[in-house]
């Protein structure tokens, strides 16, 4: 995708054998990045959000293995790595699978060739990420066009939750990757954008986006969905997801949960975007996700930009109030109307996954 007309991804190598990333905490008031050159670096940046969405943090994980076998490509600094790494973030799928993936793929060969094939095979998780992401926004743009087929008049109006664009992958994204497709082939999208609390990743992240690429979108308080759905004003909902259990639930930033109510009551269509890499086929339902518990401070303050262009934290909560700050929650499958995945479209269902993804499942 493009900031200021330049394409970027949201992760790429450096000519000095560095990893450069954009800072997503300072978005959307400053466009800043970051230059990784340790393992370390890569386990600090998933952990702070300064990278984030599920399929980016496994993209991130990846490179961290990769800086480690620089340093030390014994079994014993592979196997610390992986562990290191895999502790940043309890929820994505993502970062587990991208280092299972580079630890099967290291581990038969000799310490002297892992440096190598692990800068290799990261850059092979980034490449096919976005090969993924660009499938999901071809399946995603037809359930689109068969949408819009059904209006009368006016765009297709289609409300998402925190942010699954570009800046969440390594690029395309996967909730939005249908709507920059839709848009560029000239159909007429308008976005609801959830702010989503307390971080604002739609506010901060999906906005920026949207605008960057020029799109139609509104910023909405997260509690204002349930109500244009009522009033007709969602067409359907799309969102993406962290983890997808067996079963077909779906761990996804707290409160997407309530907006699959209120579609469900209102009859809206709502999907969830995802790579097969986010599917855990070891968990049998929603109630096995481990949610993520993040600090309060997340909650009880907010960063913003003063008119004299000062970007500051100020505290937005009673003063000794204590805060709870569960990072996602579990919708079940059954409030969710179909997977758009990089092989099709699907139910949301432990079938409908076994359908376009029968050896995976095994």
């Amino acid at each position: 995708m493009k900031i200021a007309g330049r394409p970027y991804r949201t992760i790429w190598p450096r000519a000095d054998g560095a990893i450069e990333v954009i800072d997503q905490t300072r978005l959307p008031h400053e466009f800043v990045t970051e230059v990784l050159t340790s393992a370390d670096d890569c386990a600090r940046v998933i952990k702070t959000m300064v990278v984030r969405g599920a399929p980016l943090i496994g993209a991130a994980a990846a490179y961290g293995v990769a800086f480690a076998m620089r340093t030390d490509a014994s079994d014993a600094a592979l196997q610390a790595a992986i562990l290191m790494l895999g502790a940043t973030r309890p929820t994505a799928v993502n970062l587990h699978w991208a280092l299972r993936r580079m630890e099967q793929h290291l581990a038969p060969l000799s310490p002297a060739a892992r440096a190598a094939a692990a800068w290799a095979e990261a850059a092979a998780i980034c490449d096919e990420d976005v090969e993924v992401c660009r499938r999901i926004g071809e399946h995603g743009f037809a359930c689109l066009k068969t949408a819009a087929a059904k209006k009368a008049t006016g765009p297709l109006n289609i409300l998402t939750h925190c942010n699954a664009g570009w800046l969440a992958t390594v690029d395309w994204g996967t909730a939005l990757a249908p709507i920059y497709m839709a848009h560029d082939a000239g159909l007429a999208v308008h976005v609801w954008v959830d702010e989503t609390r307390p971080r604002n990743q739609g506010a901060s992240l999906t906005a920026y986006e949207l605008g960057a690429h020029g799109v139609p979108h509104t910023i909405i308080a997260d509690n204002a969905g349930g109500h244009l759905m009522q009033h007709g004003r969602v067409d359907l909902c799309i969102v993406g997801t962290d983890r997808v259990t067996r079963n077909g639930d779906v761990a996804n930033k707290i409160g997407t949960y309530l907006k699959a109510l209120a579609a469900k009551d209102n009859d809206v269509p709502f999907y969830v975007a995802l790579p097969s890499s986010t599917i855990d086929w070891q968990l049998a339902s929603g109630r096995d996700i481990p949610i993520e518990e993040r600090s309060a401070e997340e909650l009880l303050q907010m960063s913003g930009r003063l008119s004299t262009g000062e970007i500051v934290r100020v505290a937005i909560a009673a003063p000794g109030s204590p805060g709870a700050n569960p990072a996602f929650d579990v919708t079940p499958s059954r409030f969710i109307s179909a997977f758009i995945t990089e092989r099709g479209v699907c139910a949301a269902s432990e079938e409908g996954l076994k359908s376009l993804f029968p050896q995976e499942s095994e």
